[in-house]
């Protein structure tokens, strides 16, 4: 049954309208059920599942192991707030700075927050460490990066329509041209910067992939001007494009980054999505003593951040990554995808390109960004069992769980093509 055609999911879709914000426009299916790289509409319909969640259901859906701790922990203590200590936060402490390797964690709940929280340690940072004059800190950013929604980010954001009419906006970036290092040398030579916010892969823009050794060259270019090179991985990080990071680039570790000089570590490393598998918000900013020391009691907090059922949720999140190596397969898998794809641009003039790395991936429709082509596919995508949704208008993002394996891979691919080419 085609979609539109059912009542159960007309029904459903109207009272979310009538009723919400129109904040967003949704592909038009409802959604009741997940499992792994699965979902199934009210009417019983399954489909593969290509956005995750946008990359925060990397583990799959409704994983067991998740879930098991999730419920787990909400029936003994969920929330104690910041006031009091609890037995499960110490541990998540110490788990996940010893995975990704750094002195401290600050735990919060979503992905902006993580970001606001990143601004606000450079800039104290910057002025009790580096001498820069209070109120005077610049942090550098790039063209058409996305790393939220609140005030202060759409400040620096150059999407009018996250922008528009939300004004006055907040101060205090310097925007430079993504995958140049030339124009962040040049931005770096003023002396009151604090840091450099960067996506490795920019996924909202299109899944755009810088230059392989733009990471490298960038963290050198911060670390010789003794500027944080703060690195927003909440969409690109945890596995999803074939390392632990996406700062990794194609470093040669297969996806661990045991050896810290085959990535260009970041000062600041801000987690997201992922880190709780897509069933619980959980947040996370990383870095080293010299620069989280500079928050003391009272300077930033979260009533939820760091409590015990996010607590457990992310490590048995993290632990589902590393136990079943889904960096790895993330890897193996999008390579195979993207020589797939390419097998099929050589053949059509629907397709201008796929670009991407692991498993996050997009494809550039032979349209205009204002065109419809490429939401007119993804309805038909729909209608043959995938999931997936534009990005700037002739971008269709492809970023399918994790835990896929290279049988279903190979039927998603099928039903790619086989879409494509009714738009020949």
């Amino acid at each position: 049954m085609n979609i539109v055609e059912s009542n159960k999911s007309q029904q459903y879709i109207e009272v979310e309208e009538a009723h919400g914000a129109h904040n967003y426009h949704p592909l038009p299916v409802v959604l009741e059920r997940g499992d792994g790289v699965y979902v199934w509409d009210v009417d019983g319909k399954r489909y593969f599942d290509f956005l995750s969640a946008y990359s925060a259901v990397n583990q799959g859906h409704c994983h067991p192991s998740i879930i098991n701790a999730m419920n787990g922990q909400a029936k003994t203590l969920t929330l104690t707030s910041r006031a009091f200590h609890n037995d499960k936060l110490g541990a998540f402490n110490k788990y996940i700075t010893e995975y990704f390797n750094f002195d401290k964690v600050l735990p919060m709940n979503t992905g902006a927050e993580a970001v606001e929280t990143a601004i606000k340690i450079a800039r104290k940072w910057a002025y009790e460490k580096k001498g820069v004059a209070e109120t005077d800190a610049q942090i550098i950013v790039c063209d058409n990066n996305f790393h939220g929604r609140t005030t202060t980010i759409i400040s620096f954001s150059n999407d009018e329509n996250a922008r528009k009419n939300f004004g006055p906006y907040t101060p205090g970036f310097i925007k430079i041209p993504y995958d140049d290092t030339d124009a962040l040398e040049k931005a770096l030579q003023q002396d009151n910067v604090a840091g450099f916010l960067v996506e490795p892969i920019q996924g909202e823009a299109g899944v755009y992939t810088p230059s392989d050794d733009y990471m490298r060259k960038a963290k050198e270019l911060c670390t010789k001007n003794n500027v944080l090179f703060i690195a927003d991985e909440i969409q690109t990080g945890i596995a999803r494009t074939g390392a632990l990071l996406a700062v990794c680039g194609k470093c040669d570790c297969q996806g661990h980054c045991e050896r810290q000089e085959t990535y260009s570590r970041p000062d600041v490393l801000i987690l997201g999505k992922a880190l709780s598998g897509g069933a619980y918000p959980v947040s996370a900013v990383l870095a080293d003593d010299e620069i989280m020391n500079v928050i003391h009691p009272g300077q930033h907090g979260s009533t939820f951040g760091g409590n015990p059922v996010a607590a457990v949720v992310a490590m048995a999140a993290l632990d589902v990554v590393k136990d079943e190596s889904l960096a790895q397969n993330a890897r193996k898998l999008g390579s195979y995808f993207r020589a797939q794809i390419n097998e099929y641009i050589e053949t059509t003039d629907t397709v201008v390109l796929v670009r991407g790395r692991g498993l996050l991936n997009a494809i550039v429709i032979n349209d205009s960004e204002d065109g419809d082509t490429a939401w007119n596919i993804c309805m038909r995508l729909r209608d043959h069992g995938l999931l997936a949704k534009p990005t700037h208008g002739n971008i269709i993002r492809f970023a399918p769980p994790l835990v896929m394996t290279m049988e279903q891979l190979d039927e998603c691919i099928a039903i790619i093509i086989k879409t494509l080419k009714e738009f020949e």
